[in-house]
C-alpha cells in the first residue's frame, strides 16, 4: 500500500477559560486535546478516527487540513508538511464540517462558481463539474433558491459537493452524517464509497460504530487525544465487536470510569 498520509506527535493544547473550567470540572488552565498523536494512512482507502466527543478527532482533523497549527509534531500528505507548506497541503485536500455555515442569502450556483474560482478551476470544467455534481445529487432543482431556504440534509450535500470542486486527492470529513436523516446520510455514504473507488483517500472522524464497520478499511481509536489502537477492522477488533473493543478499551484508559 502506498502511504500518502503521515502524521507524527501531533500535539495541540488550549486555554481554557473559567467557564469552560467550569463544565470540564478542572482547575487546569490548560486542556491538552490531541496529545502525541501518530498514524498513517494509504491511497485509495477510507481511514476512520473513532472516539467520544471531545476525544480530539475535530482537533486533529484541523490540523491536517491547516486550520490550526500544532504545538509539536507534523503531518505530511505526499511529503508536504501542514506546518511548513500550509498552502500546497491545502490545495490538495478537501475539508468537510458539521460546523461549516453557509450564508443564508447565496445560491448553490454561486456558491460552486465562487470556490472553483477560489481553487482556480478552469471555468469549463467547472461547469462540467457543477452540472455532474449537482444531478448527482438532487441540487439541480435548487441551483437558483437561497441557502436560507434549502433543507439540512440539501445544505449538507450542497457543502460536500462544494468541498469536492478541485476534485482533492485527500478529503477530510469531521462527522459526515452528524445531524442526517437516513436518507440523506446514506447518500452520503454511498457517495464516499465511490470515491475511495475512484482512488481517493478519505479521512473521517466518527462516533458511529455502524459507520465504521460500513465504510473503513482502517480505524484508529482515539480516547483523551491519544491513539489507543490503529489499524484494519480485523486487527483492532481481535475478533469482538467495534463497539465491544471500543468499551474494552475505554474502560482501560478511564480505569472503569463511564
Amino acid at each position: 500500500m502506498e502511504e500518502i498520509l503521515k502524521v507524527e506527535g501531533l500535539r495541540k493544547t488550549f486555554t481554557l477559560s473559567a467557564k469552560q473550567q467550569k463544565i470540564e470540572r478542572t482547575k487546569e488552565r490548560r486542556k491538552v486535546a490531541v496529545d502525541d498523536l501518530s498514524f498513517s494512512a494509504y491511497r485509495g482507502e477510507i481511514f476512520g478516527l473513532l472516539g467520544p466527543n471531545g476525544a480530539g478527532k475535530t482537533t486533529t482533523l484541523r490540523m491536517l487540513s491547516t486550520l490550526i497549527r500544532p504545538d509539536a509534531g507534523d503531518a505530511e500528505l505526499d511529503g508536504i508538511s501542514v506546518v511548513n507548506k500550509p498552502e500546497e497541503v491545502r490545495a490538495r485536500i478537501g475539508f468537510l464540517t458539521s460546523e461549516l455555515k453557509l450564508e443564508d442569502f447565496f445560491t448553490p450556483n454561486y456558491l460552486f462558481d465562487f470556490f472553483s474560482q477560489l481553487h482556480q478551476v478552469d471555468p469549463a470544467t467547472a461547469h462540467e463539474r457543477k452540472e455532474r455534481m449537482f444531478a448527482r445529487f438532487g441540487i439541480d432543482r435548487f441551483s437558483e433558491v437561497k441557502v436560507a431556504n434549502l433543507s439540512t440534509g440539501m445544505k449538507q450535500k450542497l457543502s460536500l459537493v462544494i468541498s469536492l470542486v478541485h476534485e482533492p486527492e485527500v478529503i477530510i470529513f469531521d462527522e459526515p452524517t452528524n445531524g442526517l436523516d437516513v436518507l440523506t446520510a446514506r447518500t452520503v455514504t454511498d457517495y464516499l464509497q465511490e470515491l475511495r473507488g475512484e482512488g481517493r483517500t478519505i479521512i473521517l472522524s466518527t462516533h458511529i460504530f455502524s459507520l465504521v464497520e460500513r465504510l473503513c478499511d482502517r480505524v484508529g481509536i482515539i480516547i483523551d487525544g491519544r491513539m489507543v489502537s490503529c489499524g484494519t477492522l480485523a486487527e483492532v477488533c481481535d475478533g469482538m465487536t467495534i463497539e465491544d473493543r471500543f468499551f474494552e478499551l475505554y474502560k482501560s484508559v478511564k480505569g472503569g470510569e463511564e
